[in-house]
């Protein structure tokens, strides 16, 4: 004979999360606190933070000893547990993406630099055909100094201004 189980009174009862989807939950806020400690103290005042995790965050900072770092960072996502987390994570997403934009920025600034040292007026005139108000003649000054000074191996005294230029010319 084959025993009768009756799970059907399991079936329309919530029994909410896991226990794995709980700890999962837990390691994402001590995530989530290690990457506000980390964060300068200009983009932290960005982020809707309660006083008393803002405190705990300003406090695990201070902590250099990695046992004691690692309990306070624990105590913080327990902090963390009892606020809604969305804002914060809204927040951080903004000021990341702020950031990959300015990397960015950076980095093709840095792009049309060496382009002009290495290529010189075929860039030039590249430059100028996709920015076209840029100030040629400062820019051909600026490019021809950089590339004597790379020539001559001197400091990148005049590389570094023409990155300046070209930040202020694409910014």
């Amino acid at each position: 004979m084959k025993p009768t189980h009756d799970n059907d009174d399991f079936d329309d009862e919530d029994l909410g999360p896991s226990k794995s989807q709980l700890k999962r939950d837990a390691h994402g806020l001590f995530d989530l606190g290690a990457v506000l400690v980390e964060l300068p103290a200009q983009q932290l005042a960005e982020i809707p933070l309660s006083e008393e995790v803002l405190a705990a965050v300003k406090e695990t900072r201070g902590i250099t000893a990695h046992g004691a770092r690692k309990r306070q960072l624990k105590y913080l996502g327990k902090l963390l547990r009892l606020e809604d987390d969305a804002p914060i994570r809204e927040a951080l997403e903004r000021i990341q993406g702020r950031h990959a934009l300015t990397v960015a920025h950076h980095h093709q600034c840095e792009r049309w630099r060496d382009r002009l040292i290495a290529e010189g007026d075929a860039a030039l005139t590249a430059l100028l055909e996709e920015f076209p108000h840029a100030d040629r003649q400062q820019l051909r000054q600026l490019m021809r100094a950089a590339q004597a000074e790379q020539a001559a191996g001197k400091p990148p005294k005049t590389s570094r201004e023409l990155f300046r230029f070209l930040r202020e010319l694409i910014g």
